[in-house]
């Protein structure tokens, strides 16, 4: 019925190319218009004003020789002024945008390597979209934006390089747990070392204790038992403490402590060996 009256409609975020005898006459704006089709005016095509997505997959070779799939995503439209040029002057926009991507990545990317190409994705994306805006803009496209969205590397790369990292952490982990047991090491080490100066020192008191209890009790029975000598003192001394352990050993039912030679006489002969070990050490200090 609208082509009877020669009303067609236009809709919104589009446009029509109209043409009047085979020529281009005007560009009609999106609502209701009189195409008088026997006047020779007819509708040659419509172009949509929406911004459209183009995902282009490059595959390159870097520098360090490493092959890597590279995706592009351009964002491009067309501008409502030069909607005749992007009609009548490209058959196939997506394929001219794809070329000028391709030539770009593969003039790019062979400069870096696989590293660089990574951390510099956004100058390559910025190289790219100069490029498309220079020549897409004579045919009446304007490129909003360029993202390179994706870089595979080859598998047998990708999965060398995590080996790589794992191997690096790997080596971080050990050297965190060597320095942790060289830290407790040196820490058992100090204790060990203060437990066994607390020890001697707790030894060097008991010692003097007892050099102290035994001058006293010297000095006692000398005092309580006129003609005494500290000789004779300690002798008592040792066969009381002689009397005292063979006491704790018969307390004891499964006892295999076994004294040899066996007396309460060899005491005095211990004593003696212990006395004369002293003097000839201290003689031959003097000399």
């Amino acid at each position: 019925m609208g082509n009877l009256l020669c009303c067609v409609q236009i809709k919104q975020s589009n446009v029509a190319v109209r043409e009047r005898f085979g020529k281009y006459d005007d560009i009609l704006q999106p609502g209701c218009h009189c195409v008088p089709w026997i006047f020779g005016s007819n509708l040659a095509g419509h172009v949509s004003l929406r911004l459209q997505q183009l995902d282009v997959r490059c595959e390159t070779k870097t520098k360090d020789n490493v092959f890597v799939n590279v995706v592009a995503s351009v964002q491009y439209r067309v501008l409502a002024d030069k909607a005749s040029d992007a009609f009548y002057k490209l058959s196939n926009p997506r394929i001219q945008i794809q070329a000028y991507v391709f030539d770009v990545i593969r003039a790019s990317v062979p400069k870096l390597n696989l590293d660089d190409v990574f951390e510099q994705k956004n100058g390559i994306a910025k190289a790219v979209e100069d490029e498309l805006e220079k020549a897409m803009s004579a045919y009446g496209y304007e490129i909003v934006q360029t993202l390179i969205v994706d870089i595979e590397p080859d598998e047998h790369v990708k999965r060398s390089m995590n080996e790589i990292n794992a191997a690096a952490r790997m080596r971080l982990a050990t050297n965190e747990k060597a320095e942790a047991e060289k830290i407790i090491q040196i820490k058992r080490a100090e204790g060990e070392a203060e437990s066994k100066y607390l020890s001697g020192v707790g030894i060097a008191r008991q010692r003097q204790a007892i050099v102290d209890g035994l001058r006293e009790s010297v000095i006692g029975f000398s005092v309580n038992v006129p003609g005494t000598t500290a000789k004779d003192v300690l002798d008592m001394v040792l066969i009381t403490q002689y009397f005292d352990t063979m006491k704790e050993i018969g307390a004891h039912a499964k006892s295999s402590a076994v004294f040899i030679p066996h007396g309460p006489g060899n005491v005095r002969d211990v004593a003696a060996q212990i006395r004369d070990g002293l003097l000839q050490a201290s003689s031959h200090q003097q000399s």
